[in-house]
C-alpha cells in the first residue's frame, strides 16, 4: 500500500539532508501513519484505515462517519 493518510491526504514530501559540512543530499519525509480499525456504529462494522497521528485526533474530535465523509468529498478516500 500507499503511504498516504486515507483521511487527511498526507504523503511524502521531499527535502534536504544537510551534513556537518553542509554537504546537501535529497531525502524524503515520511508522515506518521498507523494502520488502525475503527468501529461504524449505524453500519454496525469495522473498518480498517491508514491514518496518519493528526487523522486519529480528527476522529476523536468530529467522529468517525463525519471524517469519512470529508475525506470522500475531497477525494482521498
Amino acid at each position: 500500500m500507499s503511504r498516504i493518510c486515507q483521511i487527511t491526504g498526507k504523503k511524502p514530501i521531499t527535502g534536504n539532508r544537510v551534513s556537518h559540512s553542509n554537504i546537501k543530499t535529497k531525502r524524503r519525509f515520511l508522515p506518521n501513519l498507523q494502520v488502525k480499525r475503527f468501529y461504524l456504529p449505524d453500519e454496525d462494522r469495522w473498518v480498517t484505515l491508514k491514518v496518519s497521528s493528526k487523522a486519529i485526533r480528527i476522529i476523536n474530535r468530529i467522529g468517525i462517519h463525519a471524517a469519512l465523509k470529508q475525506a470522500e468529498a475531497k477525494g482521498y478516500l
